[in-house]
């Protein structure tokens, strides 16, 4: 049987592609064996090579041609252990992709600075205790991660002449997509707080609004997230005109001081006393007049437990002569409010804010509409806040004659508006934090503030 001749460049080769063990000597040729390993590396060296190709090609597809569109989708990046990365600018991956389920990152580590506090950290006993609550701490710390990824976007995403309502839906939306929304299970905690100027707080745009966002608004944005109840309570104020950088920095001090004086067995009427203090040793000038910021006597902080946002202790922004003390374990929403005018909020503007009475008490009811809301509303949301927004998204378009008369029996709180004197200006900043046995932890603390 006749041998096939191979292609001659393969059987053939240069003198400096062989190693310096592998020359053959002074005049002669390659031995058999020589042959067979540089044989070897090319064949290795022209299956790298093909492989880079594929990778070119395939980088190349997800790119446009040129003059062409672009494809509709940025490549997921994969980390180690299948978990994916975020896809920055638009998020679009839940957190669940992105870190082990019981694993999600911490929040900002704090020591106790009270004297009689300073032993926690290091008491094993109140180590133990942590360990047994993992489940709690992973599902805040989940919560949190949405918040912190959403109002990323969201700080970004917003431009002067964009309609609140608007902006509004594009954060909700994220919400329910970062958190990958299940019931009550998980989602929205309560609704997008956009309040503007002089209106502090309880107001989000009802369906049909057309308020358009300012170059010159201060606009205070507050949402919530929630896993199986525990809820991350967490809110930022904006402004495009630096003009009122003074007064939202003024705030955030507060806000600060509220957090490193919170700590078990602390009283709530110290904490405020010094938000009050902090803020209130800032002054800012708007329009060439000079205004003490001061701290809204009548807005608190608040305790938060599952599935019920203000459950009970409220966190003062003055002092207030309550002797209430933090304990171990609790859940709070540190924020405060600072305006430059009277200090001094009232109820106001359309209600768009409700949520069912946490005691679940209420009168007779005789519409069978306001029977059917009700059913509505303990299967969506039982006793987390909602908006009339939300009920129109879900179907439920002609509600408010039912609202009303839920309202009217007790069943269903409403949380109107709340403004101080129209011209003034409020800001605001608020973290939730966890008092553990041997620290808090500020939960919701982002790379922003």
């Amino acid at each position: 049987m006749s041998q096939v001749e191979k292609p001659k460049e393969e059987t053939e080769v240069k003198e400096e592609e062989v190693q310096e063990d592998e020359k053959a000597p002074e005049g002669g040729a390659l031995t058999k064996n020589q042959k067979k390993r540089l044989a070897k590396k090319r064949a290795a060296q022209r299956k790298k090579e093909a492989e880079a190709a594929e990778g070119g090609e395939g980088e190349g597809a997800e790119k446009s041609g040129e003059g062409g569109a672009s494809t509709s989708s940025k490549k997921k990046k994969k980390k180690k252990g299948g978990l994916t990365e975020q896809t920055w600018p638009n998020p679009t991956v839940p957190v669940s992709k992105q870190f082990p389920l019981d694993a999600f990152p911490a929040g900002q580590i704090m020591e106790y600075h009270q004297d009689f506090n300073l032993s926690r950290i290091t008491n094993e006993e109140k180590r133990n205790l942590e360990r047994l609550e993992n489940v709690k701490y992973n599902e805040l710390r989940r919560g949190a991660e949405v918040h912190r990824q959403v109002r990323k976007h969201i700080q970004q995403y917003i431009k002067p002449g964009m309609l609140m309502i608007d902006i509004c839906n594009e954060l909700e939306s994220k919400v329910m997509e970062l958190i990958e929304a299940d019931g009550l299970k998980a989602g929205k905690a309560f609704p997008t707080g956009c309040s503007i100027n002089h209106c502090a707080a309880h107001w989000t745009p009802n369906s049909g609004d057309k308020v358009v966002l300012g170059y010159d608004d201060v606009v205070k944005f507050d949402f919530g997230t929630h896993i199986n109840g525990r809820i991350i309570d967490c809110a930022w104020t904006h402004n495009f005109n630096e003009a009122f950088d003074p007064l939202k920095e003024a705030v955030r001090a507060a806000t600060e001081e509220g957090i490193k004086q919170a700590g078990v067995d602390v009283r709530l009427n110290d904490i405020g006393g010094m938000i009050q203090e902090v803020m209130e040793s800032h002054e800012v000038e708007i329009n060439k007049k000079l205004y003490t910021v001061k701290s809204i006597e009548n807005l608190n902080g608040h305790s938060i437990d599952p599935y019920h946002i203000h459950a009970g202790k409220s966190v003062p922004l003055v002092a207030n002569k309550d002797m209430t003390k933090m304990e171990e374990g609790e859940v709070y929403a540190i924020e405060t409010f600072g305006s430059t005018g009277k200090g001094y909020v009232r109820e106001d503007m359309e209600t768009s804010h409700y949520m069912k009475n946490f005691d679940g008490h209420g009168g007779a009811l005789r519409n069978p509409k306001a029977k059917s809301l009700l059913n509505f509303i303990n299967k969506n949301f039982d006793t987390l806040a909602f908006c009339r927004k939300w009920l129109d998204q879900m179907g439920e378009t002609k509600h408010l004659l039912a609202l009303r008369s839920l309202v009217d029996a007790g069943y269903i709180d409403p949380y109107p508006p709340l403004c101080d004197i129209k011209g003034c200006y409020t800001a605001q900043f608020e973290h939730t934090i966890l008092l553990r046995p041997t620290c808090k932890e500020v939960l919701s603390r982002g790379d922003d503030f």
